[in-house]
């Protein structure tokens, strides 16, 4: 059985682990999630290694950046952290990252729910259906936001 790892924080103003989870089991079985939640976007890549070293397969590391500067700072942080923690754990760490200036306030729990939901398709397909991930590749598509489409 596959254990799929869920960070997330209080600071978030929309629970993306629900739309994470019920996305999840909409796709089918064969895994389990764990969560961890922390209290802030630099907390996420700590929760993700102990997630990590707990069993985890794969982890998604959601976050909900604030609008002003120190917090585009501290998301850059968090980032380039999770990053450092997928290489040296050698595990896929997804990051959803939903910026509150983003969207405007009255779409931004729709943005949020889309770009959780949307990869956790791309986490399940990671696991269980990479064939997938190689079918929509070059084809400009966009989580949470209409797809792009190929340039050709």
């Amino acid at each position: 059985m596959k254990k799929i790892g869920v960070a997330d924080t209080t600071f978030a103003r929309y629970d993306m682990y629900k739309s994470v989870e019920d996305e999840l089991y909409m796709l089918g079985t064969g895994f389990e999630i764990e969560r961890y939640t922390v209290p802030g976007i630099k907390d996420l890549a700590i929760a993700s290694q102990k997630l990590i070293e707990s069993g985890a397969d794969i982890v998604m590391a959601l976050g909900m950046p604030g609008p002003e500067p120190i917090d585009k700072q501290c998301a850059d942080q968090a980032s380039k952290a999770l990053l450092y923690v997928e290489l040296k754990k050698n595990t896929h760490i997804i990051e959803v990252f939903v910026h509150e200036d983003e969207a405007e306030e009255e779409d931004l729990a729709d943005l949020a729910h889309e770009r959780a939901r949307e990869h956790a398709v791309n986490v399940y397909d990671l696991l269980f259906r990479p064939e997938r991930l190689e079918e929509k590749a070059g084809k400009g598509e966009r989580e949470g936001h209409p797809d792009v489409g190929p340039l050709r």
